[in-house]
């Protein structure tokens, strides 16, 4: 077998086994700061199967200054966002995971709010901004806002290759932890991550 072909299936394993939708690249090794989780919270034998990883090997790093946009099309940084914590999602409609756990993340979003957590999920959508805006206004969602990166450069930015991936920053703009996949935002691990940037 070549290289290139035990390459291509590791990443097919990879995605497989976070239970995440993999778009861009291969996953960028990671060191003993990656921890493995199994998400719990859903009721199906596939939801409690599925996988996620808490990234802590880039913790300190900068807030990226990639442009994104908003519904209307503005251009705007994260640096925008700085001051308060912020939690970073990076999600497409077409993303299963993805889709599943916006609910999860309205209502953290919701709930944090007074602590001062921005929870921005950043559409990875190539096409059609419309259906992105069109999904957030079916949905309902209390707090959380459309964004829209349609060249995909958080997604090629961070350099992780599988959706859905939140990256959680400090007020400071300074990064926490990366989690790929898609977790129980409400369980434990979760908080307890939350609560570590809106206390810090």
């Amino acid at each position: 077998m070549s290289v290139s072909s035990r390459t291509l299936i590791a990443l097919f394993l990879t995605g497989v086994s976070l239970g995440a939708c993999d778009k861009q690249s291969a996953p960028h090794e990671q060191d003993n700061a990656v921890t493995a989780g199994e998400v719990t919270g859903g009721s199906s034998a596939q939801d409690k199967a599925a996988r996620y990883q808490v990234d802590r090997s880039k913790t300190g790093s900068e807030l990226p200054d990639h442009a994104f946009l908003d519904a209307a099309g503005k251009e705007l940084t994260l640096a925008r966002f700085k001051g308060k914590p912020i939690l970073v999602n990076l999600w497409a409609t077409w993303c299963a995971p993805c889709v599943a756990e916006m609910p999860q993340l309205d209502r953290i979003a919701t709930s944090y709010a007074k602590s001062g957590l921005q929870v921005i999920p950043i559409s990875q959508d190539t096409m059609e901004p419309e259906k992105v805006v069109a999904f957030f206004n079916a949905k309902g969602f209390r707090t959380m806002k459309t964004w829209l990166d349609r060249e995909n450069a958080f997604g090629f930015g961070y350099g992780g290759g599988v959706l859905p991936m939140s990256v959680l920053y400090s007020s400071q703009g300074t990064e926490i932890a990366r989690i790929i996949g898609a977790p129980d935002w409400e369980g434990a691990e979760m908080r307890a991550l939350i609560e570590e940037a809106v206390n810090e």
